[in-house]
């Protein structure tokens, strides 16, 4: 059954168009993911998927009788309490149950947090789905689209949400930052595509069976982007020779030579296409202060809520020493205390019990979860100036740096999208040049080039890093040691970091760990194809396999760039005896990258096995 069938659909604002020459159709069974950049039109185009927002141009049919419900980024629920919302029956108690509702049940809608009232919304479309593959529920729908399903989940309910959307018969279109869950839910269901937004323009991704439609997104944009950077080089060094030929002859006094000489002065200096902002590399870095030998240490320290026999112990006797460089992850249940914990080692809270002591160097940089907090009617360039002076250049060039163009530089902060308000409270934070970076589920609304990016800086930035996140793709690539919240309010190092800790939890609750697809790794691109790995029949712990992984991963990046240097230098190289050097030294260089890629592939089957 055909759910939705999109033909070369157009959407554009004042500025810039968003897409242009959609064509996709969906029907039930399929599995559509939608990536694309903050403000390249994700959330849009799911409105126009269901009906809420008509197009410029194009053609949007809906199947004949088709049922489609989404679930928006910031659901408004109707007046009531939260159990008349969601009504009775054992569908609704075990969804509410898998996603920490059912303590909400007597709250009114109106009193709820941005938080719960997505996951209500989210539990009311699960349990009016739950005929699972069989489709028997009376109120389900042929087609669900998710926007940001992932974001107020803690780990274990993200891993129950994912195995409860392998299970449904009907079409599934969602834009998540989770890569892990991106991986998964195209792979595990077919037919499987990703729909990708870039700039103006449109890609549909569709994988081969039994294959992840996220992999085959990267390696397509991988290597549109080589055939891109190749064909724009080529196109500056024909510029150049004609550019140089211009110059030395004399009819260049004439008009027409004039005119050739102004447009391969153009294709010197412009590009196949504008990005803006976007076409740079996104620095996060605006400086670190030094850093002593202490920062943090957590001495006994507790936390509890209200007084006498009321009193609730969120957590107690947590011992820690934050040292210069940590980086630190926080995991637990929902309600587990862990943005309790980090509000007390930024100094926000003091403890109910216990000491904490910090270092005298040390600066702390706080981006919480409320980024939706900011004064909305404030510019994004005065939010970074501040109330006592001015926006100056080096302001402008902050928010460049950080992505923001010139238009988004003069626009209240109403008016970016959840992405982009999250990247304006990273510009405000980093600022301030911290040593001591917390982090409180930084991945919320964070399109995947930013994360990449944010993972890049973290890599190099030599402050110590503690952060709570439920992005497990990101705990894996950024901390070295996890620590857990667990029940009763102890606190504890776990072996094998996210995977371990998920695995235990697993076990406790008697339920299976739903285990990510093999066919790709998050953010791998061409890994798959370049050997195959050795066994290993005896190694070290899965932590320090996880560290050699990450710090694999880092020396790769450093070698592709150097590689990617060297082709440039090559392609603008004319010298016979300069392109023999630069020759040489490419091939040690790819050598050395191949064997990293090597030793990767080695250490991912030993954290698999």
């Amino acid at each position: 059954m055909i759910c939705v069938d999109v033909s070369d659909v157009r959407l554009a604002q004042p500025d810039k168009v968003l897409f242009d020459g959609l064509d996709v159709t969906i029907s039930r069974g399929d599995r559509v993911a939608v990536v694309g950049v903050n403000g390249s039109g994700k959330t849009t185009l799911l409105r126009i998927l269901t009906g809420d927002l008509q197009p410029d141009s194009g053609e949007v049919r809906f199947g004949r009788g088709a049922r489609i419900t989404m679930l928006e980024q910031d659901p408004v629920l109707p007046p009531g309490t939260v159990a008349e919302y969601l009504g009775d029956g054992w569908e609704v108690a075990a969804v509410a149950t898998s996603l920490g509702v059912q303590p909400l049940f007597d709250r009114r809608t109106d009193e709820l947090s941005g938080g719960q009232a997505k996951r209500v919304a989210l539990a009311k479309m699960l349990a009016d789905n739950s005929g699972g593959a069989s489709g028997a529920a009376e109120n389900a729908h042929d087609m669900i689209v998710l926007d940001e399903p992932t974001n107020h989940l803690d780990l274990e309910a993200i891993e129950w949400l994912e195995s409860r959307l392998v299970s449904m018969s009907a079409a599934l279109v969602l834009v998540t930052h989770d890569r892990h869950a991106l991986d998964r839910l195209t792979t595990k269901v077919g037919p499987s595509k990703v729909v990708e937004l870039d700039h103006g323009r449109c890609f549909v991704h569709q994988a081969e069976a039994g294959t992840s439609a996220y992999a085959t997104y990267l390696d397509a944009r991988a290597e549109r982007v080589e055939r891109e950077e190749k064909e724009e080089s080529t196109r500056k060094i024909l510029a150049r020779k004609e550019l140089a030929w211009l110059r030395r002859g004399a009819p260049a006094r004439t008009a027409k030579p004039k005119a050739r000489l102004r447009t391969a002065s153009e294709i010197v200096s412009g590009g196949p296409r504008d990005l803006g902002v976007r076409g740079n590399d996104l620095e996060l870095g605006a400086g670190t202060t030094r850093l002593g030998n202490q920062v943090v240490e957590l001495i006994d320290v507790g936390q509890r809520f209200g007084d006498g026999d009321a009193a609730t112990t969120i957590f107690q006797g947590v011992d820690l020493v934050i040292e210069p460089g940590s980086r630190l992850a926080v995991v637990g249940p929902n309600g587990s205390g862990k943005t309790t914990l980090l509000d007390i080692v930024a100094g926000r809270r003091e403890p109910a019990m216990g000491t904490v002591k910090v270092g005298k160097t040390a600066v702390v940089g706080y981006a919480d979860q409320h980024a939706a907090s900011l004064d909305p009617d404030i510019t994004v360039r005065q939010m970074v100036a501040g109330p006592l002076r001015e926006p100056d250049h080096e302001d402008k060039a902050l928010l460049e740096k950080f992505w923001f163009d010139a238009t988004a530089q003069y626009a209240p902060t109403r008016m970016l999208s959840g992405g982009e308000k999250r990247r304006l409270q990273l510009v405000m934070v980093l600022a301030q040049k911290p040593n001591l970076l917390i982090l409180d589920e930084p991945t919320n609304d964070l399109d995947l080039d930013t994360l990449r990016s944010l993972e890049e800086f973290l890599d190099d930035w030599p402050g110590a890093v503690v952060l709570a996140s439920h992005d497990r793709a990101f705990l894996d690539r950024v901390a070295d040691h996890v620590l857990a919240i667990e029940p009763g309010g102890s606190m504890r190092r776990v072996p094998g970091g996210v995977s371990g800790w998920l695995s235990e939890r697993a076990a406790l609750s008697g339920k299976p760990k739903a285990s990510a697809p093999r066919s790709a790794s998050p953010d791998s691109t061409k890994r798959a194809t370049k050997g195959k790995p050795k066994q290993a029949s005896s190694g070290p712990s899965p932590s320090t396999i996880g560290r050699k992984l990450r710090e694999t991963e880092q020396a790769m990046v450093k070698a592709q760039k150097r590689v990617d240097s060297l082709n440039e230098e090559l392609a603008a190289a004319t010298d016979h005896t300069v392109l023999a050097e630069r020759g040489a030294v490419l091939v040690e260089a790819q050598a050395a990258l191949d064997e990293l890629e090597a030793t990767w592939l080695e250490l991912a089957e030993l954290a698999d096995s």
